[in-house]
């Protein structure tokens, strides 16, 4: 792309609404409905537990903060309102499958998806059903051969495809996809179903909105800009492909949108930028051969993100895409950077949370799980790294199953800090949802 053409984009007042200053609250994933990422709040020091609260499972979800209530949802099945203060349970609702979609608050209500089907619906303050919306269900990424698994020819569920669509809300309407290809927008007051859009696959990415327009990507390797009022498409564009293993295709990072511009990883191994009013290409950064998972942050004209196989978390020039900094961790990480005064926060499958300088990349201190703490001589090597053919020894479905359990024994963090009033809240995969301060 033309210079002049990029200095024109990134100087238009196109979105400047939505790109201003993040919400006061962290009440929604990526703490507001164009996903930057970045919270109101002081800088947690990460040196102090205020509470832990357990499940019998393990949290992927990412946790939502409002109302004096910590809101999440755990592979139990249960979305669970805690207290803030303390972290004693205020109630829970049963799904009948597990909840990897992160909870929104608006309007006194929680809203969340589960692997049932459903879009709940919940009284925030009582965890009493309002509605419910039945979507054509859900289902995992599949394809043949999947990540080079045998037998190479059957149809296998991916079983690294842990997140489902976690809820926007803008104007009264909530926004999600599914694994049933489609996007819905639904009144977020009544349940009602306002329009729906179908792609070529399943959809697990969160939708972004912005200046009228909702951002989402989908498995079949497209990205969509749709009206969000009709539905109506506006453009799409085509990521990469990989027809050897189906490993590298597909978009599960949700997108952030700021100052025209439209902010996406993908598992094709790159994190893209375009510009929203049409889509075109304006750069895009190389991960080589590493899924880009999590959702990038936007902060002081950069833009951040964590990469999975490559193990570097990056902060690159949101208009250039030229590189700030890059800094390492010891394994792979789909956890989305959450920014509270200056610092970039975000958890690693070995059990860690970083708390990041977001001009330096200096690392300014780590969290430890308690899951970490007990398994890592048995889980890690020397370098502190995962051995993955120890924990994926027959190539088979089955075996990764096994094999990532085992894994979220560390107590993984993949979901993204929530930061309100100076405490960062995160959820882990052997079951703590940790108050950190």
């Amino acid at each position: 792309m033309k210079l002049a053409r990029l200095i024109a984009v990134c100087a238009a007042p196109f979105f400047l609404s939505s790109a201003t200053a993040a919400q006061p609250s962290a009440a929604m994933f990526r703490s507001d409905a164009a996903h930057l990422g970045v919270f109101q709040s002081a800088a947690p020091t990460l040196h102090s537990v205020r509470w832990r609260y357990h499940v019998n499972g393990s949290f992927i979800s990412s946790p939502a903060v409002a109302d004096g209530m910590v809101f999440v949802g755990g592979s139990d099945g249960n979305i669970s309102a805690v207290r803030s203060d303390d972290g004693s349970l205020v109630w829970h609702f049963h799904t009948k499958g597990p909840v990897t979609s992160s909870p929104a608050v608006w309007n006194a209500t929680l809203y969340a998806a589960s692997l049932d089907g459903f879009v709940y619906a919940l009284d925030a303050l009582s965890g009493k059903l309002r509605w419910r919306f039945e979507t054509g269900g859900e289902r995992r990424f599949t394809a043949p051969g999947i990540h080079g698994i045998i037998p190479k020819n059957e149809m296998m569920p991916d079983p690294f495809d842990l997140f489902i669509s976690s809820p926007a809300i803008d104007n009264g309407t909530l926004y999600i996809g599914s694994g049933d290809h489609n996007v819905y927008a639904i009144d977020a007051t009544t349940g009602a179903l306002r329009w729906k859009f179908t792609t070529g696959d399943v959809v697990h990415a969160s939708p972004a909105i912005a200046g009228g327009v909702v951002y989402i990507g989908s498995f079949d390797r497209y990205f969509y800009a749709l009206d969000a009022a009709t539905g109506a498409l506006r453009w799409k564009f085509l990521t990469g492909d990989d027809r050897v293993i189906h490993n590298q295709i597909g978009i599960v990072s949700s997108s952030a949108v700021a100052d025209g511009i439209v902010y996406f990883g993908c598992r094709d191994s790159h994190l893209y930028a375009l510009d929203a009013r049409d889509g075109a290409l304006l750069w895009k950064h190389d991960e080589h051969g590493s899924w880009v998972i999590g959702s990038p942050a936007l902060y002081d004209g950069a833009v951040y993100f964590t990469t999975s196989d490559e193990h570097i978390f990056f902060a690159l020039d949101a208009k250039t895409g030229r590189e700030r900094f890059r800094s390492k961790y010891g394994t792979f990480a789909y956890s989305s950077p959450s920014i509270a005064g200056g610092v970039a926060y975000y958890g690693v499958f070995d059990g860690l949370l970083y708390g990041v300088d977001a001009r330096t990349g200096k690392t300014l201190a780590t969290f430890e799980t308690d899951g970490a703490r007990k398994n890592r001589r048995t889980h890690l090597d020397a370098r502190g790294a995962l051995d993955l053919n120890g924990f994926y020894p027959n190539g088979t479905l089955n075996g990764i199953i096994v094999g990532l359990d085992r894994i979220f024994e560390l107590g993984s963090i993949v979901g993204a800090p929530a930061i309100a009033d100076g405490t960062l809240y995160i959820g882990s995969g052997d079951g703590t949802l940790y108050a950190i301060r």
